[in-house]
C-alpha cells in the first residue's frame, strides 16, 4: 500500500503507529495524536508501506525470477498494480504446459542466493532469512544460514526503506526504478554475488531483465560509491548464546553496532509489560526466551516489544534479544531467531538477570560472558520449561519443527537426512 499522512504532512505507516504507542506510554505525545496516527498509518489495502516482511518477500521473488518486474514495489489499488495482476495471469498460462518453466528451473541455488544478495542490498526483514532457509529446504538447495554472511560480504547496502528510513517507502523505491535498478546496480560490483545468468518466469535472464534498468532517484537507491555500507543490511551472528547462529537488520541499528549489556529476562511476551512498567534501563539487554518453534510452539512476531522500547527513547540504548522473532517493522538492536532454543536447551534458556552480554555485529558475535564452569554449571541443573498446550496438533508440530537456523522446517520420515 502507499504510505500514510498525518495533517503536518509527515509520511508515516504501520511501524510508525506501533512506536508511536511508546512514545504515548512516555508522555511524548497525546492520545489524540496517537489516534491520528493509528487512523493514517495504512490508508488502503495490500501489505504494509516499508520493507516489512511482505514486501521483502515480494522483492525477493522478483530477485529469485519467479515474479514479474515490479511484483514487489507497485503500490497496491492503483492502474499499473491492476495492469501487473493481468500480465501475470497471462503468463501462467503461457508457461503452464512449459517444462522449461518448472519452478524448479528456476528457483534454485542460484535464485537463493540471487535473492539473499538483494535482500543485503535492501536491508530487509528478518523473516526472509526463516523463509528463505525453508525454501532453500524445499526446493532441495544446500544453503547454511552460515552462507548468508558469506554473500553479505560480497554486497552493499545501497537503500534503507522504513523501518530503518523511516520517510523511504516502497512506492519510493518503485519511483526510483525498483527491484531492477537495485540489481543493476549490484552487478556492477562484479563479486559473483548476483548470478545475472538465472532464469526468470519471463523467459528472459536476470541479466537481461535489468540490462536497460538504471537508478532514477539516487536519494532513494544510493549509487555503489554512496552506499550505506560496504556489506549487506543483514548479518548472522554467532558465539557461545547462539551456536547455531542468530539474524540481526543491521540496517535498523539505531546506535552502536558493538554494545554490552545487563540480561534482564522474561519468560515469553511477559516482556511487554515489563518494558511499559520501566523495568528496562539504559546498558540492558531485554531477553525473551521460549518464543522459538518449539518453544512457542510456533513463532508469533514480536512488534510490540520492540517498537516499545524504541517508542520509548530507549532504541540506541537496550538491546534486545530471543529465540523468537520480529515483524519486518522492528528496528534498534533486535537479535532474533537464537539457536539453540530455549526449549531445546540452548543457553539463551540459561540466561540469569545480570548476566553480561556482549554483541558486535561487525565481528558476527553474540556471547555470554560466563566462564565454561559455570555454563557447564548451569546446564548440569538445566530442564527446559515446557508449555503447558491442549490442541494434539500443535503437540506434534512441537515434536517435529527444528529450530529458527533450519528455516523452522518440520522433520518427518521423507527427508533423508533426518
Amino acid at each position: 500500500m502507499k504510505k500514510g499522512y498525518i495533517k503536518d504532512g509527515e509520511p508515516i505507516d504501520l511501524a510508525t503507529a506501533f512506536e508511536a504507542v511508546g512514545k504515548f506510554e512516555k508522555g511524548d505525545i497525546t492520545e489524540d495524536e496517537l489516534t491520528e496516527i493509528e487512523c493514517n498509518a495504512c490508508p488502503s489495502g495490500g501489505s504494509c508501506a516499508g520493507m516489512f516482511t511482505a514486501n521483502s518477500m515480494n522483492t525477493l521473488m522478483e530477485a529469485m525470477g519467479i515474479a514479474l518486474p515490479g511484483n514487489g514495489t507497485i503500490p497496491a489499488l492503483t492502474p499499473e498494480r491492476e495492469v501487473l495482476i493481468r500480465k501475470a495471469a497471462k503468463r501462467i498460462c503461457e508457461i503452464a504446459l512449459d517444462e522449461k518453466f518448472n519452478f524448479r528451473n528456476i528457483l534454485n541455488e542460484n535464485a537463493v542466493r540471487n535473492a539473499f544478495a538483494i535482500d543485503m542490498a535492501m536491508g530487509g526483514s528478518t523473516n526472509t532469512v526463516l523463509h528463505m532457509l525453508a525454501i532453500a529446504r524445499e526446493a532441495g538447495v544446500n544453503f547454511n544460514i552460515a552462507d548468508i554472511n558469506d554473500i553479505s560480504k560480497k554486497v552493499s547496502h545501497i537503500t534503507k526503506i522504513s523501518p530503518s528510513l523511516p520517510n523511504v517507502h516502497m512506492e519510493d523505491v518503485d519511483r526510483a526504478g525498483g527491484v531492477n535498478a537495485v540489481m543493476s546496480e549490484i552487478s556492477k560490483m562484479n563479486t559473483g554475488a548476483l548470478h545475472t545468468d538465472s532464469l526468470t518466469v519471463t523467459g528472459e535472464t536476470i541479466g537481461e531483465r535489468i540490462k536497460d534498468s538504471s537508478i532514477k532517484d539516487d536519494e532513494v537507491i544510493h549509487h555503489l560509491k554512496n552506499s550505506y555500507s560496504k556489506t549487506g543490511g543483514l548479518a548472522i551472528l554467532f558465539g557461545n548464546l547462539a551456536e547455531e547462529g542468530c539474524v540481526i537488520k543491521t540496517a535498523g541499528i539505531i546506535g552502536e553496532r558493538s554494545y554490552r549489556g545487563k540480561a534482564v529476562c522474561f519468560e515469553q511476551q511477559e516482556a511487554i509489560a515489563g518494558i511499559v512498567g520501566g523495568k528496562l534501563k539504559k546498558g540492558d539487554v531485554a531477553v525473551i526466551r521460549y518464543e522459538g518453534p518449539r518453544g512457542g510452539p510456533g513463532m508469533q512476531e514480536m512488534l510490540s516489544p520492540t517498537s516499545l522500547v524504541v517508542g520509548m527513547g530507549l532504541g540506541a540504548d537496550v538491546a534486545l534479544i530471543t529465540d523468537g522473532r520480529f515483524s519486518g517493522a522492528t528496528r534498534g538492536l533486535s537479535i532474533g531467531h537464537v539457536s539453540p532454543e530455549a526449549a531445546e536447551g540452548g543457553m539463551i534458556g540459561l540466561l540469569q538477570d545480570g548476566d553480561i552480554i556482549h554483541i558486535d555485529a561487525d565481528k558476527y558475535i553474540l556471547e555470554v560472558e560466563l566462564s565454561d564452569e559455570e555454563i557447564a554449571k548451569r546446564k548440569a541443573n538445566f530442564k527446559p520449561k515446557v508449555k503447558d498446550i491442549k490442541g494434539s496438533w500443535l503437540k506434534q508440530y512441537r515434536q517435529l519443527v527444528t529450530n529458527a537456523s533450519n528455516g523452522a522446517v518440520l522433520k518427518t520420515d521423507f527427508d533423508d537426512d533426518d
